[in-house]
């Protein structure tokens, strides 16, 4: 795993998942030109989190069965035809099932972090699998940004035919630059699925890691959701634009929480863990104060970044520990639950939004936190270490989670 397949692997990733946040920024200006509610334009972001869980569910679990130098452009190429039926959207329901669609095709970084582990030796595994997240985290906030850029001078609707012509890219360089891999294992297709919820079942500690996992995205989706709606309204008043600036804060906090997989390498995941949830409950408790503020919201979302991105490259460094067979499976679970959670943050962002406003939002980001110190506190208190054994059969037979 070279610095450069690295460096292409982060920002292929990140310009992949990148593709289910166009709309986060536009919501205001979305509802406008299709004549929809700010609450029914909230469902878009919701919509895209369910088709993309849907989408790891289903297709990223292929990575321990197939050929990922094809399989990962193939993903591209698919995603590309779904940004462009969202860029010819006639109507606003066209536009929900377009974007849903979107979010199933969207899971090529999703294979691009196993296969970067599979790839990297055990001594560097967390800083290279770290370094490609970290770029997956980042396109997710560089793209309200390009977004709200693009959006400001073209209009909504160019900033998915430039994604669709950036995903073509993409997919010509990684079918180039992927090695032919031969399958790491065999298996029919829903003896592949139902593997997936096994090692769920049977294993405590990755059961633990995928409630921490779906906490930190609910709260994330929730945060940046409602703050689409308190940017665009009284006392800011910005444009889609200036919104799509924000997230260039967010950045801050994807690098520097990149250093989380070192810490990985060092032993220190579960102790990391633990700080990055009080950080994120910090962050909450100040945006209660940044209602009208707005160096306060910078320095939320800068805070909250370094949390939650901090709290997922952890996560993700535990599960690919557990097997190394089993790795596309395993982030299939994670994934998977991490944007269940985020789908329900949305939803839960435009029903607090509609009810209680910006404090109703940060009180609830409070209590999200506060929930996820308590379930990492008492997670810590059972045997979350196992000892190493044997890979012959990957699910049964786990690695140690740090």
């Amino acid at each position: 795993m070279t610095r450069g397949l690295t460096f292409l692997f982060a920002v292929a990733g990140g310009a992949a998942v990148g593709n289910l946040y166009w709309a986060q920024p536009l919501l205001d200006f979305i509802a406008t030109d299709l004549h929809a509610s700010p609450t029914a334009a909230g469902w878009l972001v919701t919509a895209t989190q369910i088709g993309y869980a849907a989408g790891v569910l289903l297709i990223v679990p292929l990575g321990d069965v197939r050929d990922r130098r094809r399989l990962i452009p193939s993903m591209l190429l698919c995603s590309a035809v779904a940004l462009l039926l969202c860029a010819l959207a006639p109507s606003f329901g066209i536009l929900l099932i377009a974007i849903t669609l979107l979010g199933v095709t969207t899971v090529s970084g999703q294979l691009l972090a196993p296969l970067a582990g599979d790839l990297a030796d055990d001594d560097n595994r967390g800083s290279v699998v770290g370094t490609v997240v970290s770029g997956i985290l980042t396109g997710i906030l560089v793209s309200r940004t390009v977004s709200g850029l693009i959006a400001g001078a073209a209009g909504w609707r160019t900033i998915y035919v430039v994604a669709a012509a950036a995903a073509v890219v993409f997919a010509a360089l990684l079918h180039r630059a992927i090695p032919s891999l031969p399958p790491k294992t065999g298996m029919p297709y829903p003896t592949l699925i139902a593997s997936v919820i096994s090692v769920v079942r049977r294993e405590r500690a990755v059961r633990w890691t995928l409630a921490l996992g779906t906490l930190a995205f609910a709260a994330f989706t929730m945060f940046w959701t409602s703050l689409t709606f308190l940017l665009s309204g009284p006392p800011f008043s910005y444009s889609v634009t200036e919104i799509g600036l924000f997230g260039l804060a967010g950045v801050a906090g994807a690098l520097a929480a990149q250093r989380a997989g070192r810490l990985h390498d060092r032993g220190l995941s579960l102790p990391a863990t633990g700080i990055a949830w009080a950080l994120a409950l910090a962050a909450f408790v100040l945006a209660g104060f940044a209602g009208h503020s707005v160096t306060l919201v910078v320095v939320v979302i800068v805070l909250l970044d370094i949390a939650v991105q901090g709290v997922n490259l952890l996560n993700q460094s535990r599960m690919f520990a557990v097997s190394h067979e089993a790795r596309s499976r395993l982030n299939t679970a994670f994934v998977t639950s991490n944007f269940l959670g985020g789908a329900i943050g949305s939803a839960a962002a435009s029903a607090l939004w509609t009810t209680g406003g910006w404090t109703a939002v940060t009180i609830a980001g409070m209590a999200v936190s506060c929930f996820a110190l308590v379930v990492w506190t008492l997670g810590r208190r059972g045997p979350l270490v196992v000892p190493p054994r044997s890979e012959s059969s990957p699910l049964e037979q786990p690695q140690s989670l740090r």
